[in-house]
């Protein structure tokens, strides 16, 4: 490139598109909530008693801490995605944070004051077992870290290896647990399944002590075991009813004493897995000698074993009891127990654990409905007051992953909903009308007496806004008068009503995660279930108005989140639909509710006892103004809902002009299919690709709610470029099954979705996945991998039908005797990106952006400008004309584009797109592990009017020229009537 056309280009860019974010704007339209996913482990900071951290580690591959007064993040570090950074255990000792990473790959230490890494070792090769500090003296000098078949242990201040020992017999023997107990010797526990327990000893120093016990009932340490007392393993067997002790440290050959529950006046509910829960309050103590035993889902008992290791005493019942743990404060221990007392209220009690005497009883209004499912988890801090009476903090984690924090005495401070770190879908749905403003709608469409009623109405009208306004009048003039911080703009569903510009929104959003960790079963009634839920969220701040939480969900489930209805149809509410769809037997089931309010629609949906291929939702809708979802079962036949009879006979009427795809991706086929007026379908056309060669990865069509406002473009010599308009069009995209990365490539197909015809082929060889690609107008922007040059690449599509319209009025895919033209570019991009979306206006007159989302949590603002395949590569007449950007392979990237500045979006999956009531503005919202949203305005505000747009002077110019202009008027006519007299 010549240096006038680079420097041409430059004073482009710096002319046309420079924008940014001033300090006083930050927050002002825009927010952003940090997440962290659900919590595997917690731990209350005890090292000061008036700490106010929180410390967790959440399956996110997330460490952070938290401000316990308020919730709000102190510090976080997301770890790699996936099995890299899994977060196998998170030990806690004074300000050290020691964490195993990755599958045992990592052995990391964190100050737990700044967030800082301490330091980091790296482990030998096997999976990770267990982990446990090592005391020395009573105080802890190292950890222990067991694999599958060696031991190691590290010292604690730099986590340097002291030694490192194989296990015997590790290919029958599965070792599961490490014990040290403040002693002077490390123990690991091995099983064989229904034969034997292995217990090895090593001293710290050297040496190794090997012990068999015979235990044919035992098949499991980690699940079934607890360690208590002054060393004595405490196992629980199903089968034979009886719980099981053992001194690890005996010298001799020790054996399992049995001691049946019957014996303890105990039953364990039918079909229920006992449990136990034990205590260990210092890594360089002990366990605790008292254990509880869970006989049912709601049931617990208090345990002590007695001095002589093999008799056990119960302390106390505790039916019903959700959840139950242990805490210690200086040389007491208690134990918390969480009892349900009604519909919306439990209680949080505290017990003696040595003695089972209550010391605290509170009562804590906490939602225990299926609104947020049941408590799952329950994390306990206590400590002494100054009247050296017990009090207590408590982190409750419930099904949903949401986190509630109550303090003495059950007071709520805040909660946390951490499903929102697993946004899969969401939509974005228009405000209710006001009360006023519903009043003028209710004038429409209602047949009227005669002109006086309608005059009366009318009236009505006028007064009940002119009562709002002077109302909201008062209100301004009330807080006004207010000190700045007493001012509540507190947002609820009572107070929700569409602005002026439609600029404020409800999200609903659908959230879902299924991870479950080794050792770890979530289930509801018996069946194992995903963790699903739906929020209603506010766009303008980020309010959660309501949540309602979906039961037994299959794991392995997709979604599908539909709105039928909007409000633009008073007085009916608005309606949406989720699609909820097994992945592996493809059956589904409808929930439908309001989008404003959260609650379950009355109307019933259709059963669906048939696999679900396809669902689309028709223009055509029912006598209460909801469209039409069409579902296609694996039978190809249809059903309709809402299903009535004026629906049917709309079908039946259009049924020609109906028309659906339906991909099997395994097979690599793409097939088209036709309604006929007796509502079954037939295929009209198919395309299949062969599956050795290349495996289809995506196929996505047009926006139903994108509108295009241009037909075309003009050029430089005043003609005109038609764009191809196609809304049937979609866009394939394919990757080689090849692994070689010399006969990789990527493959995009533009394929009408009516007649099956291949519109456009367009193959990048030597390139793979994962590709993004936005598809929009008349334009595809794909991203790929180029494997050569080895770098991402962007490429466009651009279709037009040339400089002839070919019809003017209306597209028919059946009438379209020749192919568009094609024009297509590729450039550069310096960086990998995750996710890839279009800006959405009301009209489409405002310019295109690409939302690009990058692994640095950045969103970049693209101008689609910049990806116009026209970009002439020698500059023209013409192309200065057509203000074409002189074609340069590198796409830049310039940090005024970042439309979130620095509030990154860690992790981002999804960019979702609306338009509001001003054609300039798009609303955005991007959702990963974080959620954010924001206004991002492509064309610059050409509607709107500045913030320091001066009032006071123009409305002073306007009233000067007002009074001036009748001062004139009066004058000119005095003036006149002094020439008529003479």
């Amino acid at each position: 490139m010549s240096k006038p056309t680079s420097l041409f280009v430059i004073f482009f860019s710096l002319f046309v598109m420079s924008e940014a974010v001033f300090e006083d704007q930050v927050g002002k339209f825009d927010w952003r909530q940090q997440y962290v996913g659900k919590t595997l482990f917690a731990h209350f900071d005890s090292h000061s008693q008036s700490s106010k951290k929180l410390f967790l580690a959440t399956d996110k591959n997330i460490f952070a801490s938290f401000n316990s007064r308020t919730g709000e993040l102190f510090w976080r570090h997301v770890d790699k995605a996936g099995p890299e950074g899994t977060i196998d255990i998170l030990l806690l000792h004074g300000q050290d944070a020691l964490m195993v990473v990755g599958g045992g790959r990592l052995l990391r230490s964190w100050d737990t004051n700044m967030g800082g890494l301490n330091w980091e070792a790296v482990l030998d090769t096997g999976s990770f077992q267990a982990a446990c500090f090592v005391a020395m003296q009573d105080t802890v000098k190292h950890v222990a870290v067991l694999k599958k078949a060696a031991i190691s242990l590290h010292y604690l201040t730099n986590g340097h290896q002291k030694w490192v020992e194989n296990l015997p017999d590790s290919d029958t023997v599965q070792y599961q647990a490490v014990y040290s107990g403040g002693e002077e010797e490390v123990y690991v526990l091995g099983v064989v399944p229904n034969s034997h327990l292995t217990i090895i000893a090593y001293s710290l120093e050297d040496g190794e002590i090997i012990k068999s016990v015979e235990a044919p009932w035992l098949s499991s340490v980690e699940s079934s075991c607890v360690v208590v007392g002054h060393g004595v393993l405490m196992c629980v067997d199903t089968a034979t009813l009886a719980l099981y002790a053992l001194p690890i440290q005996a010298e001799e050959a020790p054996q399992f004493n049995q001691i049946l529950l019957q014996s303890l006046d105990l039953e364990v509910s039918p079909g229920f897995q006992p449990v136990l829960v034990s205590s260990q309050p210092h890594p360089a103590r002990s366990p605790i000698s008292e254990f509880f035993l869970q006989l049912g889902p709601d049931h617990h008992v208090l345990l002590q074993l007695n001095a002589d290791g093999y008799t056990i005493a119960p302390l106390r019942d505790f039916q019903p009891a959700f959840l139950v743990s242990f805490s210690t404060t200086g040389e007491k221990t208690v134990a918390a127990v969480m009892t349900p007392k009604n519909e919306t209220a439990c209680a949080i009690n505290l017990f003696s654990a040595d003695s089972g005497r209550r010391l605290l009883d509170t009562t804590v209004i906490f939602p225990l409905d299926l609104n947020g499912g049941k408590p799952f988890k329950l994390y306990v801090h206590a400590f002494l007051k100054k009247d050296d009476s017990v009090g207590y903090r408590v982190l409750v984690q419930t099904q949903d992953h949401a986190l509630t924090f109550i303090q003495q005495p059950g007071r709520v401070v805040w909660t946390r909903e951490e499903a929102l770190a697993d946004v899969v879908t969401m939509e974005m749905v228009d405000l209710p009308l006001t009360g006023t403003q519903a009043e003028l709608e209710g004038e429409f469409g209602k047949k009227a007496d005669g002109l006086f009623p309608m005059v009366l109405k009318r009236l009505s009208s006028q007064v009940i806004l002119l009562q709002a306004w002077l109302a909201h009048l008062w209100k301004l003039f009330y807080e006004a008068r207010k000190p700045h911080g007493q001012v509540k703009n507190e947002v609820t569903i009572e107070t929700l009503s569409r602005d002026e510009f439609n600029l404020q929104k409800m999200m609903v959003m659908v959230t879902a995660s299924g991870k479950v960790r080794r050792g770890e079963v979530v289930r509801l009634d018996g069946i194992c279930c995903l963790l699903t839920s739906l929020f209603g969220i506010d766009s303008k701040s980020g309010s959660i108005l309501w949540k309602h939480y979906l039961e037994n969900v299959q794991p392995n489930a997709v979604f599908k989140l539909i709105v039928q209805r909007t409000t633009a149809h008073f007085p009916h509410p608005p309606q949406c639909t989720l699609l909820i769809k097994d992945k592996d037997t493809g059956l589904a089931s409808l929930h439908v509710f309001n989008p404003i309010f959260g609650r379950k629609s009355h109307i019933a949906p259709p059963a669906l006892p048939r696999p679900i291929l396809q669902s689309l939702l028709l223009p055509v809708i029912d006598q209460d103004y909801a469209k039409v979802l069409l579902l296609v079962d694996d039978q190809y036949k249809v059903t309709a809902f809402p299903s009535t009879k004026n629906v049917l006979q709309q079908l039946q009427e259009m049924a020609s002009s109906i028309f659906f795809y339906l991909i099997r991706s395994d097979q690599g086929n793409l097939s088209g299919f036709r309604l006929r007026k007796d509502l079954s379908t037939e295929r009209i056309w198919e395309v299949v690709l062969p599956t050795e060669v290349q495996k289809i990865v995506a196929v996505n069509g047009k926006r139903p709610n994108e509108h295009v406002h241009s037909q075309g473009r003009v050029m430089g010599d005043r003609s005109v470029l038609y764009k191809y308009l196609n809304p049937n069009l979609l866009a394939v995209v394919t990757e080689s099954t090849d692994a070689h990365p010399e006969r990789a490539f990527v493959g995009v197909f533009l394929v009408d979705g009516v007649t099956g015809r291949i519109i456009h082929e367009a193959v990048q060889r030597k390139a793979r996945g994962p590709v993004h690609f936005v598809h929009s107008e008349n334009w595809v922007v794909y991203e790929y991998w180029n494997t050569k040059s080895r770098r991402n690449e962007f490429s466009v599509l651009e279709l037009f039908e040339g400089t002839e319209l070919y019809n003017s009025t209306v597209f028919s895919s059946l009438d379209r005797p020749h192919l568009p033209q094609v024009l297509q570019q590729t450039y550069i991009f310096p960086s990998p990106i995750t996710t890839m979306e279009a800006t959405l206006t009301e009209k489409g007159i405002t310019s295109r952006h690409l939302l690009v989302g990058l692994p640095s949590g950045a969103i970049l603002s693209l101008p689609k400008m910049f990806l116009d395949p026209r970009r002439p590569e020698v500059v023209t007449e013409h192309s200065r004309e057509e203000n074409l950007i002189p074609y340069a392979p590198e796409m830049p990237i310039r940090t005024e584009w970042f439309i979130n500045y620095n509030q990154t979006v860690a992790r981002v999956k999804g960019i979702y797109t609306a338009p509001s009531g001003l054609e300039s503005t798009c609303l955005v919202v991007a959702y990963g592990l974080d959620i954010y949203q924001t206004r991002v305005y492509p064309s610059k505000q050409f509607d709107v009017l500045k913030d320091d747009y001066d009032y006071v002077l123009i409305s002073s110019v306007l009233f000067a020229l007002f009074f001036a202009t009748m001062i004139s008027k009066r004058l000119a006519q005095v003036k006149l009537l002094n020439r008529a007299w003479r």
